[in-house]
Order: structure tokens, then C-alpha cells, then sequence
């Protein structure tokens, strides 16, 4: 029971990581040419699992794996908003 708990609750972060980054770099970052660059989705696949390192290690039902795949969402969120900018320049 718990190891699904602990899959929901991963799960539903990366989504939601992945989810939002898309959109934010998609709206908002669509005119800035740092964000084509593929060290961009690195950085904020990094930066976002250091930000949610410390709030992972306090929740019980979560750990630093989750906050790692929080991360990946992250990164690959961006990665995949960069390159629908690249595609659908008028969005």
C-alpha cells in the first residue's frame, strides 16, 4: 500500500512538473533564444529537483527518487515546450 502511494504521489508531481513547465516555456519563453539551447531543459530539470529536494526529505511519504523524477518532468517539460516553439512559432 505504501509503494503505491509513493508511485501516486511521484507520479502525479512529474505530471504536474511536466504539465507546467511545457506551458510556462510555450507562453512565456517562447521569444527568449536561451531556451532553445539543450543545457536549458538540464538546468531546469537540476534546478527543479534541488528545490524540491529539501521539501521531499520532509513529507513522510516522500523521498529524494521522487524529487529526481520531479526534476526529469521538469526537464523534459521544457525541453518539449522549447521545441514546440521551434515548430508553432504563432502559439
Amino acid at each position: 500500500m505504501e509503494l503505491l502511494i509513493w508511485l501516486a504521489i511521484t507520479g502525479a508531481a512529474s505530471i504536474t512538473g511536466y504539465i507546467q513547465s511545457r506551458r510556462f516555456v510555450r507562453r512565456k519563453l517562447r521569444f527568449v533564444d536561451a531556451v532553445q539551447r539543450p543545457s536549458a531543459a538540464v538546468v531546469a530539470g537540476v534546478g527543479a529537483a534541488v528545490v524540491a529536494a529539501p521539501v521531499a526529505w520532509l513529507l513522510p511519504w516522500v523521498g529524494p527518487i521522487a524529487a529526481a523524477v520531479f526534476g526529469a518532468g521538469v526537464g523534459v517539460g521544457v525541453h518539449h515546450g522549447a521545441k514546440d516553439t521551434k515548430r508553432l512559432p504563432g502559439i
